[in-house]
């Protein structure tokens, strides 16, 4: 499957007026896209249409709200009949609340679930005829690391990227077999430093926070741009998300004990928020935090090992010399050789 040149592609970003989506639209605009991007928050869209004017880039933006497939289909549509094609979708538009599960509204839960998993359903849904009829492209959904492991006091939004895997597998695999060449990428953050901790509803009565270690939202963007140009199944982004997936994939019940004890006292900070405190559960936008970063740059760390995603013949052949390694210290053991 060969995918466009970024410098010749149109992208659509879902959820670009602040964070992950913000970035990587800065950064498909500076490598010479033509970009559209959409959010609720029309400030937000505005100000990131005009910083990328600023340099030289091109943009248009779309109000949505994706939890209404039409507003979704209007994105769509409106890339097309301004550039006349659609090249890759990305979608990153979601929200949350965080807050013990009894204490979370049904009308809650499931406005999580109309924007966070049915807003992904709905990008897939108005996209897939348009990069159809362009014969190839890319769909690319920010998933997270809480799709292979959810976390407690966010059963919403856990429960939404869940059913987004599910969702993204499914699809892919009728994609294959009706051999269109279309790409159709998960991305997986671990806790990464935006406005999100500042713009969900929470009813812990503090500001609520990611489980530390952090990464800079630009990690993420990087790992997008990169599957806009090369077919990717599944991309953890974070060191700390592949350690956390490989652990549940070993010891789903070691999982849940270290997460016992440090996820929930771990999302408290000291800074009150009453529950009432403005978030975009079922608001349209909150103009601050139109911006890439959040407030825990200082809890930020690198991620070593993004390389070898980004170079899959390095990831395979240094997989291997760690299983052969590890191979060779088993059949060297013999009982009574550790006394």
């Amino acid at each position: 499957m060969q995918l466009k040149p970024i410098n010749q592609q149109v992208v659509v970003i879902v959820g670009a007026s602040s964070g992950i989506g913000r970035e990587t639209a800065e950064k498909f605009a500076r490598r010479g896209a033509k970009v559209v991007v959409a959010a609720r928050s029309e400030p937000g869209l505005k100000s990131l249409v005009e910083e990328i004017r600023s340099f030289g880039g091109e943009a248009i933006a779309v109000v949505a709200d994706v939890s209404d497939f039409q507003q979704v289909k209007a994105i769509a549509d409106k890339a097309v009949a301004e550039y006349g094609r659609l090249d890759t979708w990305v979608h990153a538009a979601a929200t949350g609340v965080i807050a013990p599960f009894e204490k979370i509204t049904p009308e809650e839960f499931q406005r999580v679930i109309n924007v966070t998993l049915m807003g992904q359903v709905h990008g897939a849904m108005a996209a897939l005829p348009y990069l159809k009829q362009e014969g190839r492209g890319a769909l690319i959904h920010i998933s997270s690391m809480e799709g292979r492991r959810s976390l407690p006091l966010q059963s919403p939004y856990s429960s939404a990227k869940h059913g987004l895997e599910g969702f993204l597998d499914a699809l892919r695999v009728e994609l294959q077999y009706q051999k269109w060449p279309i790409s159709v990428t998960s991305i997986l953050p671990a806790t990464i430093n935006t406005p999100f901790y500042n713009k969900v509803g929470t009813k812990l009565g503090v500001k609520p926070t990611g489980i530390p270690p952090y990464y800079q939202p630009s990690i993420v963007a990087d790992a997008i741009l990169y599957a806009a140009e090369h077919p990717t199944r599944d991309y953890v982004v974070g060191d700390a998300g592949k350690v956390l997936d490989l652990l549940q994939r070993i010891s789903p019940p070691l999982a849940d004990a270290l997460l016992q004890a440090i996820a929930i006292p771990g999302q408290y900070t000291s800074e009150p928020k009453s529950e009432d405190g403005p978030n975009n559960v079922f608001g349209t936008a909150i103009p601050e935090y139109d911006r890439v970063e959040g407030d825990f740059k200082h809890l930020t760390i690198p991620s070593f090992l993004e390389w070898l995603d980004r170079n899959p013949p390095l990831k395979w052949g240094t997989l291997g010399l760690a299983a052969l390694g590890f191979a060779a210290i088993l059949g060297g053991w013999r009982p009574g050789n550790d006394v």
